[in-house]
């Protein structure tokens, strides 16, 4: 059966990926208040910290595969980096280098992250530029070479205070160092459906580029590969989302111990500002309508109820249906949308007209959602208005070109 993907055309999958990209790094941005809540600064840069590394060498790993890159050396890391939603293109803007297979660097002319955090003052610049990179960078150099650091030439807090580029760092493969050891977090996650869900596999002959083998380019150009590429590249990164989520809820339950309220408050919040935002995002990329048919037809392409394999789901025209599948047996977001708790699916057809609501009969697993128009414009929900803090809410991206990046 075809991905929910399949449908658009090439230039719509080439502005949904990157989109898609951007809107998995908000995974991070609507959950952290929620930890910073319940447990303070310190727990939650560890819950971070282990959000990213329990998640990333998984993903980067199937992108690999799927894309046909697969390798050991430095170009290989900085191809992965591209695919990642803890780099969204342009928002994260790493401009790499390549010296030899062993040796790169890259530096950050824009750093929404940073920009995001700058306001609280230095110590949470340095919790995320240091006390959660340093790891996280680490984590995700695994996933290509055990034996791959990342280490700064200059970070914030940023002296001066406008200094570019945003930060730089060099990155080395050094055959006689020992292997970064992965977090146990990281095993469970390898166990779960959404790390061994099989795809389809992409098409060679259609047009356009059909993997990534080829040389590391300074910005991909999405529009250059072919639709079935694309398709497949939609799905991986809905399924980092999903990856992620599962991480951050193993490192909050992990803190909430038998505190079932608390690890649920935080994941179905976290859950309500990461959906309302997301929706908005695709509504206003795709040029979406207004109507409870649109609405319903944007939960559809929602990263909660997708891929197809993971998530089962049919449409007819205003209402959705969910049935049970592994997506629930995973746990992560599914399940916090039940008939009791339809408040994700309210920011979502929000996001097309805040005159819209949704009626939720079944089960927990298995239930009906019915788009309606209201006659009163509901407010923005808290969740939502939390998430919109980071800048990458209203992000907008730019035209680039796509350059090949040679060894030096």
């Amino acid at each position: 059966m075809p991905s929910r993907y399949h449908h658009l055309s090439r230039e719509q999958l080439a502005v949904l990926v990157p989109e898609m990209l951007l809107i998995g790094h908000l995974i991070d941005r609507a959950g952290m208040p929620f930890c910073l809540e319940a447990w303070g600064e310190e727990q939650m840069t560890e819950i971070a910290i282990e959000e990213w590394a329990g998640a990333s060498p998984i993903y980067t790993r199937r992108m690999q595969k799927a894309l046909r890159f697969e390798g050991d050396d430095v170009p290989t890391i900085f191809k992965g980096m591209q695919l990642d939603i803890g780099a969204p293109p342009q928002f994260m803007d790493f401009r790499y280098s390549v010296t030899d297979p062993l040796h790169g660097a890259f530096h950050l002319d824009h750093c929404g992250a940073l920009l995001d955090v700058e306001p609280m003052g230095p110590g949470m610049v340095k919790n995320m530029c240091h006390d959660i990179e340093d790891p996280t960078f680490d984590a995700t150099a695994v996933a290509t070479n055990p034996r791959a650091r990342m280490r700064p030439i200059h970070r914030p807090p940023r002296t001066p205070a406008d200094r570019h580029p945003h930060c730089a760092w060099t990155v080395e493969i050094d055959p006689a160092s020992p292997g970064v050891e992965p977090i146990p977090a990281l095993a469970v996650n390898q166990r779960s459906h959404a790390a061994t869900l099989v795809l389809d596999d992409i098409d060679p002959d259609q047009d356009g580029q059909a993997d990534y083998s080829g040389p590391l380019v300074s910005d991909l150009d999405f529009a250059a590969f072919s639709h079935s590429a694309l398709v497949r590249m939609a799905d991986e990164v809905v399924l980092q989302n999903h990856l992620l989520n599962l991480s951050f809820q193993l490192a909050v339950r992990q803190r909430a111990g038998d505190d079932e309220a608390t690890f649920h408050r935080v994941a179905l919040r976290q859950l309500i500002g990461h959906a309302g935002v997301a929706a908005e995002r695709l509504h206003r990329a795709l040029g979406l309508g207004t109507a409870p048919e649109d609405a319903a037809y944007l939960i559809e392409l929602h990263p909660l109820v997708n891929p197809r394999p993971y998530v089962e789901l049919t449409r007819d025209a205003a209402t959705i249906t969910i049935s049970p599948s592994l997506a629930h047996e995973d746990g992560g977001w599914l399940p916090l949308c039940t008939p009791d708790e339809p408040d994700a699916l309210r920011a979502i057809v929000r996001a097309a007209n805040p005159y819209l609501d949704v009626e939720v009969t079944g089960t927990p697993d298995t239930w009906t959602a019915r788009v309606v128009e209201t006659d009163t414009a509901a407010p923005e929900s808290g969740e939502v208005a939390v998430t919109k803090f980071s800048k990458g809410a209203a992000f907008a991206f730019e035209p680039r070109r796509s350059l090949p990046l040679f060894v030096r």
